[in-house]
């Protein structure tokens, strides 16, 4: 880790502020300073001492044993990606400082396939910059388009957001996704951008980031209000490319003989491209 970070510290600050006392079984003494629990009552259910676990919290001891992470774990009451994450926060790992950043490229494979797809489909990397794209997803949504990114327009276009109802559990899903796909590389210059930037513009965003979620995303219902066909629901499946793990495809697919599936049919004879979008790709960097 960073000589001038303390991520351990920070991670266990924001995930004892989210756990009250009646969830950590201790009676409530009245007005507290801070939300959640104190670092002693932390100290105490995990069966270590205040000023140890003071210490983790300070960075003062960055090599914790296992057994404390678990135990602070479940205090904690962390789920096991939570952990997961816990884990990688205590690992050394070299730091290359003034590093280029790395090109995401997508393997031609990927496009053809891409092509192929009757669907929405489309290839994110992972900051979730649309490196690829058929022309159905940019109907249901103009902005999944070759070189948006779905955390900018998440977060900062009000069009965006009407598109879903479910707004508010979509960026909580995207933040936590965010967060496990980063783990401890936090000097990625895209990462540092990206997050410098939304923290700046979206209070939302700021919220989100401090409570150090951490979420994989698997395959899940998303409901969305398109201006053209109204309401509909669709499967979201998002498959790992070619060993690469920076790189998604997402599909968007409805359930079969369903209304939904009727709505996006008429979606997709609605007078759209001919040629296909997943020849029109960007490269960018993390």
């Amino acid at each position: 880790m960073s000589g001038t970070t303390n991520a351990l510290g920070a991670y266990l600050r924001a995930r004892r502020a989210l756990v009250t006392p009646a969830q950590a079984g201790i009676p409530d003494g009245g007005v507290r300073r801070v939300p959640g629990l104190r670092r002693e009552e932390v100290a105490m259910l995990a069966g270590i001492s205040a000023d140890y676990y003071l210490r983790l919290e300070r960075g003062r001891d960055r090599h914790p044993s296992v057994q404390v992470l678990e135990s602070l774990a479940r205090v904690l009451h962390l789920d096991d990606d939570h952990l997961t994450h816990l884990l990688t926060l205590v690992a050394e790992v070299p730091r290359q400082r003034g590093r280029r950043p790395r090109r995401e490229t997508v393997p031609p494979g990927a496009l053809k396939l891409l092509d192929s797809l009757v669907q929405p489909a489309f290839i994110e990397g992972r900051y979730f910059d649309i490196l690829a794209s058929n022309a159905l997803a940019e109907a249901l949504s103009s902005r999944l388009a070759v070189g948006g990114n779905q955390l900018r327009d998440l977060f900062l276009d009000p069009a965006e957001q009407a598109l879903y109802p479910d707004w508010k559990d979509v960026t909580e899903c995207l933040v936590a996704n965010l967060r496990q796909s980063v783990g401890t590389d936090v000097d990625d210059p895209r990462f540092v951008e990206i997050t410098r930037e939304l923290s700046l513009a979206s209070p939302r965003f700021r919220q989100l980031w401090a409570r150090h979620e951490v979420r994989g995303q698997s395959g899940t219902a998303l409901r969305i209000n398109h201006p053209q066909i109204g309401e509909l629901t669709l499967n979201r499946e998002r498959l790992s490319i070619g060993g690469a793990e920076s790189l998604m495809l997402v599909v968007y697919h409805p359930d079969a003989g369903s209304s939904d599936a009727d709505k996006l049919a008429l979606l997709a004879s609605a007078g759209l491209p001919t040629t296909g979008r997943g020849h029109r790709l960007q490269q960018t960097t993390t």
